[in-house]
Parts: C-alpha cells; structure tokens; sequence
C-alpha cells in the first residue's frame, strides 16, 4: 500500500477521502476530534504544492441535499484548524464543485458537500456507484483514502474512486493500521481488552474474535446487563437482549475454556427513569449489587467497586483495547465508570488504545489530554471490523 510520500502531488488535484463524520447540534460541532485528525494529512499534501479536494459523509441523509447534515459547518472549522480559507462547494459533483475546484491554486483547499446526498455514494448498485465515482474522478488527478471510519463501507469514494486514480493511504490510515497491528499481530501481553456500549449484539463478531487473543476481558455499558441476565441476574429494567444471551452463554463458556478472564460489573447505578440530557438535572439512584438490581429500575452505570476492579485489572496490562462507553457518560450523575476507565487508561504503563465512536468522544468531553493516551483511534465500527478479520473494502481498494 503506497503513501502520500510515494506521490508528487505539486501542482495537481488531490482527492483526499477524509471522515469528517462529526456530531452537530443545528450548526455547532460538538466534537472536532475526527476534523483534526483529518488535518495533519491535508496539511502535508497542501504545502508540498497540492490543490486539495476533501470530501466526506456526515450523518445518514436519504440521498438527497438535507441542510441538518450539510458540512459547511465543517468547512468553517477545518480552516479555523488549517489557519487557512477553505473554500465550500455547495454541491458534490455539480456546478459549484466543478467551479470551486477549477480555482484552487496551488497548497489550496476545498472541501465539497456531503457526499451522501448523492444517492451513487451509497448505492448497492455497482453501475450507479460507478457512475457517480466517475464524475469524482473527474474533479482530480490523484486520490488520498484518509477516513479510517468508513473503509468498511463499499461506497463510491471509498471503494470505487481510488480504482480510477492512481492513490495511496493518507497519513491517519497508516496510523491506524499500524496500531491496529500491534492490537491483533504483534500483541504485548498481558492484553486487555475493554467493551462498553449500548447493545451485545454489535460487538459479538469482535468479542469471538477475541476470545482467541485477549487475557481479559471487562464487560460495562448497556451490553453488560445480557451478560449479566445470561447468567441467571434480574436485571430490571435495564437495557436487554434478550435473543443474545445464547451466544452470551457460549462465550462465558468459551472464555473459561480458553483461559480468558471475562470481567463483568459487581456493582451498578440504577435509577427509575434514563436521565435527562439536555438540562442534565439531578438524578436519583441507588448503588445496587449486580446481582440485586430492583425489578423497577435500569442500570445506567458501573458502580464504584466496579471502577476499582476494572482498573486493578487494567494495572499490569502491557497492551488495553477499549471501545465503548461504561454509562450514561453524558450525564455527570452516570459519567463516573466511563471516567474511571479513562483514568486507568492513562495511569497504566501499557500501550493504550481508546477505540473512537463514543469512546474517542467521552474521553474529550471528561476532559482528559488525547496525548494521555497510546492512540485515540478514528474508526469506531471500521476498527471493530478490522479486529474481526474482516476484510474492508476501502483498505483493499488501496493496495496495488
């Protein structure tokens, strides 16, 4: 897989594929983790002479121009970030794109509107998909794949672009692999691994997976409470899946089989009701043991001998994986868990990975220094993928 130094970019139009994904509330960015990630990349190719095109997706339009998911609130940022003018297309592939691309001079920078409000981007049809890469294709001369978090989607700019333009991995792509290697190939032991999260079902792949690989796996968040009622736990009224515990039960099976230690909550905040995250009001609870959660109530956090025993078990750790949260992190009431594995993140000695999505966002929002950490990664659902062995359309569209 070639890099962005193996191109000459000066004087020519550089496509880079960035995922500048970011969440809004109206027009403000409430998270610009993934916009500067995006910038060291985009930075490097604009003063070595190139005329930069960044595109990317931003939320889950139906295929057609929806102002609550246009990136002109992104293109504002991304210069604040460039310390540079970011020039806007207000289209994908029309006019406005043709226009503002034909004027970039050299080490300038135009980010164009949200590729999803093309319907081709997203298609399943590969005629239309390559249709709409085609006129992509026709805003530059090189492509740049730099948005980790969507090379496991089979979308026009990530998986059918690059084939028509000689392209390379950006800087952030490379990163991420690089980590990801050392989480997957070249692991230091012992290896700890650290799931939160609403639902068991989408981490059940990656927990297979690592069922093979890890020494220790802690369970939190939403999805601890399968584990929890899988084995024989009143769980109340907390979040539940029901058809999981099934495949829930092999895998407490298989972790001990295999060695595995499979570390689950001893200890949870519950509450009647989920709180209120908008004015983020007090909330009553009550500490409860995991085992003893009342029929009427839902847990919404690790409780404190939890933290303490997750952080024990990350103490000696030489490598810590960790996606997400272990709570209702937004509200100060049921952000505790998710800070105390932070913290014991940042206190261990070990190479740590905090695994992007909710995770990457908790980490910025509790107010912990990025540098902290061994890798805060971009790839949320795309990293989950990788550790599953899957292969990724993005990533296999830039080999040679």
């Amino acid at each position: 897989m070639k890099t962005i130094d193996d191109l000459e970019v000066a004087g020519r139009r550089v496509f880079v594929r960035a995922d500048l994904n970011v969440p809004l509330d109206g027009d403000v960015i409430t998270d610009d983790g993934r916009i500067r990630a995006a910038v060291p990349t985009i930075t490097k190719l604009a003063e070595r002479g190139a005329k930069v095109i960044v595109a990317s997706h931003l939320g889950r339009p139906k295929g057609a121009p929806d102002p609550q998911y246009s990136l002109a609130p992104v293109a504002k940022r991304l210069g604040e970030l460039l310390g540079k003018q970011v020039a806007f297309a207000t289209d994908t592939v029309g006019d406005s794109a043709k226009a503002t691309v034909a004027a970039l001079a050299d080490g300038e920078v135009t980010l164009l509107e949200n590729l999803r409000f093309n319907p081709g981007e997203t298609s399943k049809d590969d005629a239309e998909r390559g249709e709409f890469a085609d006129k992509l294709a026709a805003l530059a001369d090189l492509y740049v794949g730099d948005g980790f978090g969507a090379v496991h989607r089979k979308h026009a700019s990530v998986y059918d672009l690059p084939a028509r333009l000689p392209h390379a991995a950006g800087d952030l792509i490379a990163t991420e692999l690089n980590v990801l290697k050392k989480l997957t190939e070249d692991v230091r032991r012992p290896y700890v691994v650290v799931l939160g999260g609403a639902k068991v079902s989408d981490k059940l792949a990656v927990i297979d997976q690592l069922l093979g690989k890890a020494d220790r796996l802690l369970i939190g968040g939403g999805m601890a409470y399968t584990f929890l009622k899988a084995k024989g736990y009143e769980v109340g009224r907390s979040l539940l899946q029901e058809d999981q515990i099934p495949a829930v039960n092999e895998y407490l099976e298989r972790a001990e089989k295999n060695g595995v230690e499979l570390v689950l909550p001893v200890d949870v905040l519950a509450a009647d009701d989920f709180p209120d995250l908008k004015t983020k009001a007090p909330a009553e609870f009550i500490t409860v043991d995991a085992d003893q959660i009342p029929s009427d109530k839902e847990g919404l956090d690790i409780g404190p001998r939890t933290r303490e025993l997750f952080a024990t078990k990350i103490a000696d750790a030489e490598t810590v994986f960790w996606n997400g949260p272990m709570g209702v992190f937004e509200h100060p009431d049921f952000a505790g868990g998710t800070k105390a594995v932070a913290q014991a993140l940042v206190d261990s000695k070990g190479f740590t990975v905090v695994g992007g999505g909710d995770s990457a966002a908790a980490v910025r929002i509790l107010g912990f220094d990025e540098n902290a950490f061994g890798h805060i990664s971009t790839g949320g659902g795309a990293s989950l993928e990788y550790l599953e062995g899957k292969t990724l359309p993005g990533l296999a569209a830039l080999e040679d």
